[in-house]
């Protein structure tokens, strides 16, 4: 008996040392899993600036700069810093005070590439754009940083000038801001993990919402919070969304559910389409 114990156990520690000559997981040769963006536009959105309505000054000055920017090339630019090969340039906010001329812009830096921060330096599309805006006003920019579900109503508290936040044109939001002409065309997506492969043979959107609508309670999407990703998760008759059977779980931001995806507490994440490629590619460099 000692002896069958010591071979049954030298065969334990060889198929320890080799797992691949036992059938087990060749995890050297098998990489970690990354999360994929399914490309496959859920939603068809515009984004907009809402500016505080009792500014209509503000708002016509707004809606000039938006044509400009779009028929000059300027905003094609700004965007090829974050989708090409350009170079993005850092924004930095003044420090907000009454007594001076000020732009003060209200958004949520935890939106690559839209909005997001660098230690104390603004970075995003938005943010350029608003460092633009404010030169082009002859005012001083103040950005002040908050929660997603809080920027249109600061602005509708006249606590802020404009939100500039990858603000999707939505109904209900129309109650806190006036929104300016859209700049830019946007989708929500779906993201994975690289090993599950329900979706693989998906060629439009009926499909991958087919599926989805397979899903129970017990599958759980994360979304971030106050965004359209909830939206189309929980349902909302504004949008037309009729909702997914899953469970709905908000986020602070993108990477952190992307990120819970990966550690395996959620299946799915459904964002908007550029931030979805930001954060996926950011997080997986540290996989």
């Amino acid at each position: 008996m000692k002896m069958k114990k010591l071979v049954s156990m030298l065969l334990v520690l060889a198929c320890t040392l080799s797992m691949a000559a036992c059938g087990g997981k060749d995890t050297e040769n098998e990489g970690p899993v990354t999360a994929e963006v399914i490309d496959i536009d859920l939603t068809e959105e515009e984004y907009a600036f809402g500016v505080d309505k009792t500014q209509p000054e503000l708002l016509d000055e707004v809606n000039a700069f938006v044509k400009q920017i779009k028929e000059d090339g300027t905003l094609d630019a700004i965007c090829d810093k974050y989708f090409g090969d350009g170079t993005p340039e850092p924004v930095v906010s003044a420090v907000e005070d009454s007594s001076k001329d000020q732009l003060v812009v209200a958004t949520n830096a935890a939106f690559e590439p839209f909005e997001y921060m660098e230690g104390e330096k603004y970075l995003g599309i938005d943010m350029e754009i608003a460092k633009l805006l404010a030169d082009k006003l002859g005012k001083e920019l103040v950005i002040k940083n908050m929660e997603f579900d809080a920027v249109c109503l600061s602005v509708g508290q006249q606590k802020c000038d404009i939100a500039m936040a990858g603000l999707t044109i939505k109904p209900d939001r129309e109650e806190y801001v006036t929104f300016s002409e859209p700049y830019y065309e946007a989708s929500q997506k779906l993201v994975v993990a690289s090993n599950d492969t329900t979706f693989d043979d998906c060629e439009d959107a009926d499909a991958v919402v087919a599926l989805l609508n397979e899903l129970t309670k017990k599958n759980t999407i994360g979304v971030q919070n106050g965004t359209t990703g909830q939206f189309y998760v929980e349902g909302d008759a504004d949008w037309g969304f009729d909702g997914l059977p899953a469970t709905c779980k908000t986020y602070k931001n993108g990477s952190l559910a992307v990120q819970d995806m990966l550690n395996g507490n959620i299946d799915y994440v459904i964002i908007d389409s550029a931030p979805a490629t930001a954060i996926t590619e950011a997080i997986n460099e540290m996989q």
